[in-house]
C-alpha cells in the first residue's frame, strides 16, 4: 500500500510539475487560434490536436491542469481555515458556543451546496473576466465547503477540551494562548492536513460539475472542468480520442489524490 501511494504522490507531482513549467512557455498559449487547423488530429504542431477553434488542445490542458490545482487548495485552504474557526474554536469552548456552532454546521450540511453554488454563480456578470471568474468560482468552494471538516474538527476539539493533558495544564496555569498553540493544535494538525486533501479533489470535480453547465470558470481561460464541455460534441468515443485527453487528466489527479492521503488519518 505504500508503494501505490508513494507512485500516486510521485504522479500527482509529475503532473503539477510539467502544467507549470509547460504553461510558462511562450509557445503554449491556450488563447492563440490557428484558423487553417480546426477540429485538426496529431501533428507536429499540436500535439493533441486543435479544438472548435483551432486552439492548441496540449496548451489548455496544461493551463487548464494548472489553473484546477492551484486554486483547488486554496479554496481549500479557505474552507480548512472556517472549519478550524468555526469548528474547532467552538469545541475547545463548549456550552452555548459549541450548540450554536452545531445548529449552523446542521444548517449547512442539510443544503445541497452545489445547487447553492449553481445559485450564486449564475448572479455573477456575464462580463466577468475569465481571471475573476476563476477566483470566484473557486472561492465560493471554499466558503460554502467547510461544513463538513468543521463538524470533524468540533468533534476532536471537543474530546481534548476533556482529555487528562489539557485538564493538568489548565490546573498549572498555563495561559490559554499557550494552551492552544502547543498542546491543541499540534493534536488538531493530522485531522486538519487529511481534511485538507480531502477536500482538494472535491473541489476540482465540483468546478468541474460548474463549467460543465457554463457556469465555471469563464472562456478563453482553461480549467480541468471547462476543458470537458469539448465531449459533448464527440460522437463516439473513437471519434477523437484525444478530445479524452482532459478527461484521463481529471481522473489522474483526483485518484492521485484520493490515494496519496493516509487512510488512518482521513479518519
Amino acid at each position: 500500500m505504500k508503494a501505490i501511494r508513494l507512485a500516486a504522490t510521485v504522479l500527482i507531482v509529475v503532473i503539477a510539475m510539467a502544467s507549470v513549467l509547460g504553461s510558462l512557455l511562450p509557445v503554449f498559449d491556450y488563447a492563440r487560434q490557428d484558423r487553417e487547423r480546426i477540429n485538426a488530429g496529431v501533428s507536429a504542431a499540436h500535439w493533441l490536436g486543435t479544438d472548435d477553434l483551432g486552439r492548441d488542445r496540449l496548451s489548455r490542458l496544461l493551463h487548464g491542469t494548472q489553473v484546477s490545482l492551484l486554486l483547488a487548495p486554496a479554496a481549500a485552504a479557505l474552507s480548512m481555515l472556517l472549519a478550524l474557526v468555526i469548528g474547532a474554536a467552538s469545541g475547545l469552548i463548549g456550552g452555548f458556543a459549541e450548540r450554536s456552532s452545531k445548529l449552523i454546521i446542521d444548517l449547512f450540511l442539510s443544503i445541497p451546496w452545489l445547487f447553492l453554488l449553481l445559485i450564486v454563480r449564475a448572479m455573477l456578470p456575464l462580463n466577468t473576466s475569465p481571471a475573476l471568474s476563476a477566483v470566484v468560482t473557486f472561492l465560493m468552494l471554499g466558503a460554502l465547503g467547510w461544513a463538513a471538516p468543521a463538524r470533524i474538527l468540533q468533534a476532536r476539539a471537543s474530546r481534548l477540551r476533556h482529555a487528562p493533558f489539557i485538564l493538568l495544564a489548565r490546573a498549572a496555569g498555563i495561559s490559554r494562548c499557550r494552551l492552544v498553540f502547543h498542546h491543541v493544535l499540534p493534536n488538531l494538525r493530522p485531522v486538519l492536513l487529511a481534511q485538507f486533501w480531502i477536500s482538494v479533489p472535491v473541489f476540482i470535480l465540483a468546478e468541474a460539475n460548474l463549467s460543465l453547465l457554463g457556469l465555471g470558470v469563464a472562456e478563453p481561460l482553461p480549467s480541468l472542468g471547462s476543458l470537458l464541455r469539448e465531449l459533448e460534441s464527440a460522437l463516439s468515443l473513437g471519434s477523437d480520442v484525444c478530445r479524452f485527453a482532459a478527461l484521463m487528466v481529471l481522473i489522474l489527479v483526483v485518484s492521485s489524490l484520493q490515494i496519496a492521503v493516509p487512510q488512518q488519518e482521513a479518519c
